[in-house]
């Protein structure tokens, strides 16, 4: 039987059992698997190469964000403070002016 054969013995019956359920099943996974099944190990080669590229290139993306971390307390008060000192000596450099 092929797919549309099952198909109908499916539709045409009210009763379809386990059993047959299963065999369609495995039929149906059979056929997909013939379909992607690569007759050419060279493909999955290329394929799997792709891949591994990919994720390394991936991987490597992520890498230099890790890499950067936050400023911690003590550093964005150090730099509050020099913000206001430069603020300051603005002031002071526009009021001479």
């Amino acid at each position: 039987m092929d797919g549309e054969g099952s198909a109908n013995l499916v539709s045409n019956k009210r009763f379809v059992s386990e059993v047959e359920i299963e065999e369609l099943r495995k039929r149906r996974q059979e056929e997909w698997e013939n379909v992607w099944k690569s007759e050419d190990p060279e493909d999955y080669e290329r394929l799997q190469e792709r891949n591994d590229k990919k994720q390394q290139e991936f991987e490597e993306q992520f890498k230099f964000k890790n890499m950067v971390r936050g400023l911690d307390e003590e550093e964005t008060k150090f730099l509050d403070e020099l913000s206001r000192q430069q603020a300051l000596i603005e002031k002071q450099r526009i009021s001479r002016s």
